[in-house]
Protein backbone atom coordinates (compact mmCIF):
# COMPACT_ATOMS: atom_id res chain seq x y z
CA UNK A 1 0.00 0.00 0.00
CA UNK A 2 1.50 3.35 -0.97
CA UNK A 3 1.30 6.43 1.20
CA UNK A 4 -1.49 8.03 -0.84
CA UNK A 5 -3.98 5.21 -0.57
CA UNK A 6 -5.45 5.96 2.90
CA UNK A 7 -6.15 9.58 1.92
CA UNK A 8 -7.57 8.62 -1.46
CA UNK A 9 -9.80 6.01 0.10
CA UNK A 10 -11.09 8.43 2.70
CA UNK A 11 -11.71 11.36 0.33
CA UNK A 12 -13.10 10.22 -2.98
CA UNK A 13 -14.38 13.04 -5.18
CA UNK A 14 -17.03 10.63 -6.45
CA UNK A 15 -18.58 10.24 -2.99
CA UNK A 16 -20.69 13.27 -2.03
CA UNK A 17 -20.17 14.77 1.39
CA UNK A 18 -23.23 15.44 3.50
CA UNK A 19 -24.00 19.06 4.43
CA UNK A 20 -26.08 18.72 7.59
CA UNK A 21 -27.90 21.89 8.75
CA UNK A 22 -31.41 23.16 9.44
CA UNK A 23 -31.22 25.13 6.20
CA UNK A 24 -29.91 28.46 7.52
CA UNK A 25 -28.05 30.15 4.67
CA UNK A 26 -25.05 31.19 6.76
CA UNK A 27 -24.51 27.70 8.18
CA UNK A 28 -24.91 26.07 4.77
CA UNK A 29 -22.48 28.48 3.11
CA UNK A 30 -19.74 27.67 5.61
CA UNK A 31 -20.18 23.91 5.17
CA UNK A 32 -20.37 24.11 1.38
CA UNK A 33 -17.28 26.31 1.29
CA UNK A 34 -15.28 23.63 3.08
CA UNK A 35 -16.62 20.86 0.83
CA UNK A 36 -15.71 22.88 -2.25
CA UNK A 37 -12.22 23.57 -0.89
CA UNK A 38 -11.82 19.81 -0.47
CA UNK A 39 -12.87 19.32 -4.10
CA UNK A 40 -15.91 17.25 -3.11
CA UNK A 41 -19.43 17.07 -4.43
CA UNK A 42 -21.97 17.52 -1.65
CA UNK A 43 -25.52 16.58 -0.77
CA UNK A 44 -27.67 18.86 1.38
CA UNK A 45 -29.34 17.03 4.26
CA UNK A 46 -31.84 19.36 5.92
CA UNK A 47 -33.02 18.58 9.44
CA UNK A 48 -36.45 19.72 10.62
CA UNK A 49 -36.82 18.75 14.28
CA UNK A 50 -40.17 19.42 15.92
CA UNK A 51 -40.82 20.88 19.34
CA UNK A 52 -40.08 19.95 22.07
CA UNK A 53 -36.93 18.29 20.67
CA UNK A 54 -35.81 21.50 18.95
CA UNK A 55 -36.20 23.46 22.19
CA UNK A 56 -33.35 21.68 23.98
CA UNK A 57 -30.92 21.41 21.07
CA UNK A 58 -27.91 21.17 20.89
CA UNK A 59 -28.60 18.87 23.85
CA UNK A 60 -30.88 15.89 23.89
CA UNK A 61 -31.78 13.40 21.15
CA UNK A 62 -32.80 13.89 17.56
CA UNK A 63 -36.48 14.09 16.66
CA UNK A 64 -37.55 10.39 16.49
CA UNK A 65 -39.53 11.20 13.36
CA UNK A 66 -36.16 11.78 11.64
CA UNK A 67 -34.53 8.55 12.82
CA UNK A 68 -32.37 6.95 10.13
CA UNK A 69 -34.89 4.10 9.77
CA UNK A 70 -37.77 6.42 8.91
CA UNK A 71 -38.73 7.32 5.32
CA UNK A 72 -36.94 10.42 4.02
CA UNK A 73 -34.81 10.72 7.14
CA UNK A 74 -31.90 13.18 6.80
CA UNK A 75 -29.72 10.40 8.25
CA UNK A 76 -30.83 7.61 5.91
CA UNK A 77 -27.94 5.44 4.65
CA UNK A 78 -25.76 4.80 2.79
CA UNK A 79 -23.57 6.93 4.99
CA UNK A 80 -21.04 9.34 3.46
CA UNK A 81 -17.28 9.38 3.87
CA UNK A 82 -17.52 12.91 5.23
CA UNK A 83 -20.31 14.87 6.94
CA UNK A 84 -19.99 18.60 7.64
CA UNK A 85 -22.53 20.19 9.98
CA UNK A 86 -23.23 23.58 11.51
CA UNK A 87 -25.93 25.12 13.69
CA UNK A 88 -27.14 24.06 17.13
CA UNK A 89 -30.01 21.91 15.82
CA UNK A 90 -27.56 19.84 13.76
CA UNK A 91 -25.50 18.80 16.79
CA UNK A 92 -27.62 15.81 17.96
CA UNK A 93 -27.91 14.60 14.36
CA UNK A 94 -24.16 14.70 13.77
CA UNK A 95 -23.53 12.92 17.06
CA UNK A 96 -25.99 10.20 16.08
CA UNK A 97 -24.38 9.85 12.65
CA UNK A 98 -21.00 9.61 14.35
CA UNK A 99 -22.33 6.68 16.38
CA UNK A 100 -24.37 4.74 13.80
CA UNK A 101 -21.84 5.03 10.96
CA UNK A 102 -19.36 2.93 12.98
CA UNK A 103 -16.33 4.48 11.35
CA UNK A 104 -17.71 4.92 7.84
CA UNK A 105 -18.18 8.67 8.26
CA UNK A 106 -15.67 11.29 9.33
CA UNK A 107 -17.67 13.99 11.12
CA UNK A 108 -16.91 17.73 11.07
CA UNK A 109 -18.68 20.49 12.99
CA UNK A 110 -18.19 24.17 12.24
CA UNK A 111 -18.49 26.56 15.22
CA UNK A 112 -18.68 25.65 18.90
CA UNK A 113 -21.26 22.85 19.28
CA UNK A 114 -21.51 23.60 23.02
CA UNK A 115 -21.44 19.86 23.70
CA UNK A 116 -17.69 19.38 23.92
CA UNK A 117 -14.85 18.10 21.76
CA UNK A 118 -16.37 14.62 21.48
CA UNK A 119 -19.22 15.93 19.33
CA UNK A 120 -17.30 15.33 16.08
CA UNK A 121 -14.02 13.98 14.78
CA UNK A 122 -12.98 17.51 13.79
CA UNK A 123 -14.29 20.86 15.03
CA UNK A 124 -13.54 24.34 13.74
CA UNK A 125 -14.11 27.42 15.92
CA UNK A 126 -13.30 31.08 15.60
CA UNK A 127 -10.64 32.65 17.81
CA UNK A 128 -13.27 34.39 19.90
CA UNK A 129 -14.82 31.05 20.95
CA UNK A 130 -13.54 29.30 24.06
CA UNK A 131 -13.56 25.67 22.96
CA UNK A 132 -10.10 24.14 22.59
CA UNK A 133 -8.95 20.55 22.22
CA UNK A 134 -6.78 18.15 20.22
CA UNK A 135 -9.39 17.88 17.46
CA UNK A 136 -10.31 21.59 17.47
CA UNK A 137 -8.92 24.01 14.87
CA UNK A 138 -8.98 27.75 15.57
CA UNK A 139 -8.81 30.55 13.00
CA UNK A 140 -9.71 34.23 13.02
CA UNK A 141 -12.18 34.16 10.12
CA UNK A 142 -14.89 31.64 9.30
CA UNK A 143 -14.96 29.40 6.22
CA UNK A 144 -16.95 30.55 3.20
CA UNK A 145 -17.36 29.97 -0.53
CA UNK A 146 -15.46 32.98 -1.89
CA UNK A 147 -12.19 31.39 -2.93
CA UNK A 148 -9.52 33.41 -4.74
CA UNK A 149 -10.32 31.50 -7.93
CA UNK A 150 -14.04 32.23 -7.65
CA UNK A 151 -13.45 35.95 -7.04
CA UNK A 152 -11.07 36.16 -10.00
CA UNK A 153 -13.47 34.29 -12.24
CA UNK A 154 -16.41 36.47 -11.19
CA UNK A 155 -14.38 39.64 -11.75
CA UNK A 156 -13.33 38.54 -15.23
CA UNK A 157 -16.83 37.43 -16.29
CA UNK A 158 -18.95 40.11 -17.92
CA UNK A 159 -21.96 41.22 -15.87
CA UNK A 160 -24.08 43.89 -17.51
CA UNK A 161 -25.34 45.05 -14.11
CA UNK A 162 -21.83 45.91 -12.93
CA UNK A 163 -19.66 46.44 -16.01
CA UNK A 164 -20.69 50.08 -16.38
CA UNK A 165 -20.01 50.99 -12.75
CA UNK A 166 -17.35 53.68 -12.48
CA UNK A 167 -14.33 53.92 -10.18
CA UNK A 168 -13.59 53.70 -7.35
CA UNK A 169 -15.98 50.80 -6.97
CA UNK A 170 -17.19 50.09 -3.44
CA UNK A 171 -19.04 46.91 -2.51
CA UNK A 172 -21.58 47.57 0.26
CA UNK A 173 -22.71 44.48 2.22
CA UNK A 174 -25.62 45.28 4.53
CA UNK A 175 -26.93 42.93 7.19
CA UNK A 176 -29.66 43.84 9.63
CA UNK A 177 -31.19 43.36 13.04
CA UNK A 178 -29.83 40.42 15.04
CA UNK A 179 -29.58 39.18 18.61
CA UNK A 180 -26.76 41.63 19.28
CA UNK A 181 -27.40 44.54 16.92
CA UNK A 182 -30.39 46.72 16.11
CA UNK A 183 -30.59 49.37 13.38
CA UNK A 184 -32.25 52.48 14.81
CA UNK A 185 -33.52 55.30 12.62
CA UNK A 186 -30.36 57.17 13.57
CA UNK A 187 -28.19 54.24 12.47
CA UNK A 188 -29.96 54.14 9.11
CA UNK A 189 -29.41 57.86 8.60
CA UNK A 190 -25.74 57.60 9.60
CA UNK A 191 -25.02 54.68 7.25
CA UNK A 192 -26.78 56.28 4.29
CA UNK A 193 -25.18 59.68 4.96
CA UNK A 194 -21.73 58.10 5.03
CA UNK A 195 -22.33 56.40 1.70
CA UNK A 196 -23.72 59.60 0.18
CA UNK A 197 -20.60 61.47 1.28
CA UNK A 198 -18.38 58.96 -0.53
CA UNK A 199 -20.62 59.14 -3.59
CA UNK A 200 -20.24 62.92 -3.74
CA UNK A 201 -16.48 62.41 -4.03
CA UNK A 202 -16.90 59.95 -6.88
CA UNK A 203 -17.27 56.53 -5.26
CA UNK A 204 -19.64 54.21 -7.09
CA UNK A 205 -21.55 51.81 -4.90
CA UNK A 206 -22.53 48.17 -5.49
CA UNK A 207 -25.06 47.39 -2.75
CA UNK A 208 -26.56 44.14 -1.52
CA UNK A 209 -28.77 43.58 1.52
CA UNK A 210 -29.85 40.50 3.48
CA UNK A 211 -33.09 38.99 4.68
CA UNK A 212 -32.48 40.72 8.03
CA UNK A 213 -32.17 44.22 6.57
CA UNK A 214 -34.88 46.55 7.96
CA UNK A 215 -37.40 47.71 5.37
CA UNK A 216 -36.59 51.37 6.01
CA UNK A 217 -32.88 50.82 5.43
CA UNK A 218 -33.44 48.82 2.25
CA UNK A 219 -35.73 51.56 0.95
CA UNK A 220 -33.19 54.30 1.70
CA UNK A 221 -30.42 52.37 -0.03
CA UNK A 222 -32.62 51.72 -3.06
CA UNK A 223 -33.42 55.41 -3.36
CA UNK A 224 -29.78 56.39 -3.04
CA UNK A 225 -28.70 53.89 -5.70
CA UNK A 226 -31.30 55.34 -8.05
CA UNK A 227 -29.59 58.76 -7.96
CA UNK A 228 -27.26 57.46 -10.67
CA UNK A 229 -24.05 55.55 -11.17
CA UNK A 230 -24.72 52.95 -8.45
CA UNK A 231 -26.11 49.41 -8.32
CA UNK A 232 -28.58 47.91 -5.86
CA UNK A 233 -29.34 44.20 -6.06
CA UNK A 234 -33.07 43.72 -5.65
CA UNK A 235 -32.92 39.95 -5.39
CA UNK A 236 -33.66 39.30 -9.05
CA UNK A 237 -31.25 37.38 -11.24
CA UNK A 238 -28.05 35.65 -10.15
CA UNK A 239 -26.60 36.75 -6.83
CA UNK A 240 -23.81 39.21 -7.74
CA UNK A 241 -21.91 39.05 -4.43
CA UNK A 242 -18.79 37.38 -5.83
CA UNK A 243 -18.79 39.70 -8.86
CA UNK A 244 -19.18 42.75 -6.62
CA UNK A 245 -16.35 41.73 -4.30
CA UNK A 246 -14.14 40.70 -7.21
CA UNK A 247 -14.54 44.17 -8.75
CA UNK A 248 -14.42 46.19 -5.53
CA UNK A 249 -11.61 48.57 -4.68
CA UNK A 250 -12.98 48.92 -1.14
CA UNK A 251 -15.75 47.32 0.89
CA UNK A 252 -18.29 48.59 3.41
CA UNK A 253 -19.90 45.97 5.65
CA UNK A 254 -22.12 46.15 8.73
CA UNK A 255 -20.77 44.79 12.02
CA UNK A 256 -23.73 42.50 12.70
CA UNK A 257 -22.33 39.79 10.40
CA UNK A 258 -18.91 38.28 11.05
CA UNK A 259 -19.53 36.02 8.06
CA UNK A 260 -19.82 38.98 5.68
CA UNK A 261 -16.77 40.65 7.21
CA UNK A 262 -14.78 37.45 6.74
CA UNK A 263 -15.88 37.23 3.10
CA UNK A 264 -14.84 40.83 2.55
CA UNK A 265 -11.41 40.11 4.06
CA UNK A 266 -10.83 37.50 1.36
CA UNK A 267 -10.65 40.27 -1.26
CA UNK A 268 -7.43 41.88 -0.03
CA UNK A 269 -9.26 45.23 -0.14
CA UNK A 270 -9.81 47.65 2.74
CA UNK A 271 -12.92 46.71 4.74
CA UNK A 272 -14.83 49.62 6.30
CA UNK A 273 -17.11 48.48 9.15
CA UNK A 274 -20.32 50.27 10.17
CA UNK A 275 -21.51 49.63 13.74
CA UNK A 276 -25.28 49.72 14.34
CA UNK A 277 -26.60 49.89 17.88
CA UNK A 278 -25.60 47.09 20.24
CA UNK A 279 -22.62 44.77 19.96
CA UNK A 280 -21.04 41.75 21.57
CA UNK A 281 -17.66 41.11 23.17
CA UNK A 282 -16.88 38.25 20.78
CA UNK A 283 -17.57 40.40 17.74
CA UNK A 284 -15.42 43.14 19.26
CA UNK A 285 -12.53 40.67 19.69
CA UNK A 286 -12.95 39.50 16.10
CA UNK A 287 -12.84 43.05 14.74
CA UNK A 288 -9.88 43.96 16.95
CA UNK A 289 -7.92 41.07 15.47
CA UNK A 290 -8.66 42.27 11.94
CA UNK A 291 -7.85 45.88 12.86
CA UNK A 292 -4.43 44.81 14.17
CA UNK A 293 -3.77 43.30 10.74
CA UNK A 294 -4.74 46.55 9.01
CA UNK A 295 -7.76 44.96 7.33
CA UNK A 296 -10.72 46.81 8.87
CA UNK A 297 -11.35 50.54 9.23
CA UNK A 298 -14.21 52.57 10.74
CA UNK A 299 -17.20 53.75 8.72
CA UNK A 300 -18.18 56.53 8.27
CA UNK A 301 -14.62 57.64 7.77
CA UNK A 302 -12.07 58.25 5.02
CA UNK A 303 -12.26 55.96 1.99
CA UNK A 304 -9.19 53.72 2.02
CA UNK A 305 -8.11 51.69 -0.99
CA UNK A 306 -5.08 50.07 0.63
CA UNK A 307 -4.45 46.38 -0.03
CA UNK A 308 -3.13 43.42 1.97
CA UNK A 309 -2.65 39.71 1.50
CA UNK A 310 -6.20 38.30 1.26
CA UNK A 311 -7.28 36.51 4.43
CA UNK A 312 -9.18 33.28 3.77
CA UNK A 313 -9.15 30.48 6.33
CA UNK A 314 -11.19 28.04 4.22
CA UNK A 315 -8.23 26.35 2.45
CA UNK A 316 -6.45 25.94 5.81
CA UNK A 317 -9.54 24.34 7.36
CA UNK A 318 -9.93 21.99 4.39
CA UNK A 319 -6.26 21.01 4.58
CA UNK A 320 -6.57 20.31 8.31
CA UNK A 321 -9.60 18.08 7.72
CA UNK A 322 -7.77 16.21 4.99
CA UNK A 323 -4.80 15.71 7.31
CA UNK A 324 -7.01 14.52 10.18
CA UNK A 325 -8.69 11.99 7.87
CA UNK A 326 -5.29 10.83 6.63
CA UNK A 327 -4.10 10.31 10.20
CA UNK A 328 -7.20 8.33 11.08
CA UNK A 329 -6.75 6.21 7.97
CA UNK A 330 -3.13 5.54 8.90
CA UNK A 331 -3.93 4.51 12.49
CA UNK A 332 -7.13 2.63 11.73
CA UNK A 333 -8.93 4.57 14.45
CA UNK A 334 -12.68 4.88 13.89
CA UNK A 335 -15.42 7.18 15.07
CA UNK A 336 -16.57 4.64 17.61
CA UNK A 337 -13.00 4.38 18.99
CA UNK A 338 -13.01 8.14 19.66
CA UNK A 339 -16.40 8.52 21.30
CA UNK A 340 -16.24 9.89 24.82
Amino acid sequence: MNKKEPETALLSAAAPAWILTDGKAGDEAQCIGVAEALGLAYERRIIRPRAPFSWVMPYGPIDPRENETRPQSPLSPPFPQLAIASGRRAVPYLKRLKRISKGDTFTVFLKDPRTGCGTADFIWVSQHDRLRGPNVMVTLTAPHRLSAARLARASATSDARLDAIGHPRVAVLVGGDSRHHQFSDGDIRALVAGLEAWARFGARLMITTSRRTPVGLARALTEMAATGGHFFWDGRGENPLAAMLGRAEAVVVTADSTNMIGEAAATGRAVHVFHPGGGHAKIGMFLSGLAEMGIVHPFPGPLKTTTYEPLNSTPEIAAAIRNAMRQRGATGQTNSDRQP
